[in-house]
């Protein structure tokens, strides 16, 4: 690993910060989306009735959650290598964001299905997102060492 040219540039140190709190906010979504999705599937499971309009707030909060979050995947290597100087995939943080955009990908494969009516995956689609949402927390708390 080379010098951190953050250490003496303060232009580069407020930009190697976007990478964070975009991903922040973007988990913070997640969150939400994860949550009215929880709830839909709670209704479910004690035989209730969901609505179309329960269904297209978690569609639509978690399409733009995870469009956040597959963007800010992508910025944190480019961060990592432009602004840092480091080996852009050569961290623990860096393998947990894997781990949680490929989790991320999968939940949405199987939530486009389900939205499509391509079959009913809903307890596969429920634990992929749960475990998005918590190896993007993980990866998150990896990531504190790492910040300038």
């Amino acid at each position: 690993m080379t010098s951190d040219p953050t250490s003496s540039d303060l232009l580069l140190r407020w930009l190697a910060h976007a990478h964070p709190l975009w991903m922040l906010i973007s988990i913070a979504l997640t969150a939400v989306a994860l949550r009215t999705g929880l709830r839909l599937r709670s209704v479910r499971r004690r035989g209730g009735t969901r609505t179309s309009e329960q269904r297209a707030a978690h569609v639509r909060i978690a399409k733009v959650a995870v469009a956040l979050v597959l963007v800010g995947f992508v910025g944190g290597p480019l961060s990592s290598l432009w602004l840092r100087g480091w080996e852009p995939f050569g961290t623990f943080h860096a393998a947990l964001g894997l781990l949680a955009a490929s989790l991320f990908v999968a939940a949405a494969v199987l939530g486009r299905r389900l939205e499509s009516a391509r079959g009913r995956p809903l307890d596969a689609h429920a634990a992929l997102g749960t475990l998005a949402v918590l190896a993007a927390a993980v990866a998150a708390i990896a990531g504190f060492v790492l910040l300038p």
